[in-house]
């Protein structure tokens, strides 16, 4: 999954700035409301809800199911520098889908559903995760931004450094799913073949079955980290509850924001105190800014529903039954393709990327996936190789039988 941040494009829609009401007309009102137990307005919608007996929970929930989600969440789980270093909801994700996979991978092994023994599960999880890492940022350079394996890059303290330093800043994000494949795939061969283990296409089923909660957590963490945002809605007047705001809209210099030059200390910072004071919830700057915001589809989490529960789902269906190896990858390849052409319709193109016969990289990647996936089923169906799976069977100890 391409990771970095997505400049908005010439599409965006803000609000004249006209419509935004005057912080001086209602500062009196303000003074009065701050007083009353520390009850403000919320200014979300610049709606009346009650102001005494009000909580912050209570506030939050009334601007959540009000009007469009205004995006606050923090990258970071735990934040050590100001330099940027720390635990961040990204790697836990990755982490977690890890974690996941080798438990589930773990059970069909102990299961007899799979010809990987037990006791080699954790062997081919550390070629899958070198091969989903690799994979996922060589593929993020060779289809979004070549200029990594080119450009020369600086490192923290401003030298010049090889191209292929950037490549190994993952922490800077940066990572392609379509391309996170490819190496988990070369990876899970190269297993099969050293310990000598058939069909070699197993390895690739088994990582296409335990796939989908990684994907779903690594699409949630996009959506923490606030990147790869969708397209505006198209009622920004009345946008849906479910749509997303972003704080850094205001980086694009589309909204008119001389009423806070006041208000908000600051001046080479006013942007980044601007953000951080949305982010903390200040009446008076959200009274401003968020009505100029545009609203997105939370495309992300589009994106999360369906490559997590969804293909999961229809993975699940496919190897209720034994089948011949491959079939599954095949099965993952064409659903998740399908899928993410379906998901990226409300996604805005990746920055710097050009459209491809009309159809963004992630889409067009995609259609290759399909085609690639329509093979794998057709050869794998008339292969001689034994049937896995059976996820519906009863669980035994003994090798699948060859049908």
């Amino acid at each position: 999954m391409a990771s970095k941040a997505v400049v908005v494009s010439s599409t965006l829609r803000v609000r004249p700035s006209s419509s935004v009401p005057s912080i001086g007309v209602r500062s009196a009102d303000w003074e009065s409301r701050a007083n009353s137990d520390g009850c403000f307005l919320s200014l979300v919608m610049a709606r009346r809800v009650p102001a005494c007996g009000t909580t912050r929970h209570h506030r939050s929930l009334f601007m959540f199911l009000a009007e469009s989600y205004l995006h606050t969440l923090d990258p970071y789980v735990i934040q050590l520098t100001d330099g940027g270093f720390g635990i961040r909801w990204y790697g836990l994700a990755y982490v977690a889908g890890f974690l996941i996979a080798w438990l589930l991978i773990k059970w069909l092994a102990n299961t007899g559903r799979s010809v990987v023994p037990p006791q080699k599960v954790a062997d081919l999880m550390i070629y899958a995760i070198i091969g989903v890492l690799v994979g996922g940022r060589l593929g993020y350079a060779a289809f979004y931004d070549p200029s990594l394996f080119t450009d020369a890059a600086r490192d923290m303290d401003g030298r010049v450094v090889p191209p292929w330093w950037a490549l190994l800043a993952i922490n800077q994000g940066g990572m392609a799913s379509h391309g996170g494949m490819i190496g988990v795939l070369i990876a899970m061969l190269i297993f099969m073949i050293r310990n000598k283990l058939v069909p070699i296409i197993h390895a690739a089923d088994l990582i296409a079955f335990v796939a989908p909660p990684g994907l779903f957590l690594g699409r949630m963490a996009n959506f923490i980290n606030g990147e790869l945002w969708g397209h505006p809605v198209p009622d920004q007047e009345n946008p849906a509850w479910w749509s997303v705001k972003y704080p850094e809209e205001i980086y694009l210099g589309e909204t008119n924001l001389e009423q806070l030059r006041g208000v908000v200390p600051g001046d080479q910072t006013f942007l980044p105190t601007v953000v951080d004071s949305l982010r903390a919830g200040d009446p008076v700057v959200m009274e401003v800014v968020v009505p100029q915001l545009t609203a997105y589809y939370p495309s992300q989490i589009f994106q999360a529903l369906a490559d997590g529960p969804i293909l999961f789902l229809i993975l699940i269906a496919a190897w209720w039954a034994p089948k011949k190896g491959g079939v599954l990858t095949g099965t993952f390849l064409i659903a998740y393709g399908i899928l993410r052409i379906l998901t990226e319709i409300f996604r805005q193109p990746d920055e710097g990327v050009s459209l491809l016969m009309g159809l963004s990289r992630g889409q067009f990647l995609s259609v290759i996936m399909i085609l690639a996936g329509i093979l794998f089923v057709l050869f794998a169906s008339k292969s001689k190789g034994p049937k896995l799976g059976g996820l519906g069977c009863p669980p035994t100890t003994t090798q699948p039988s060859t049908s």
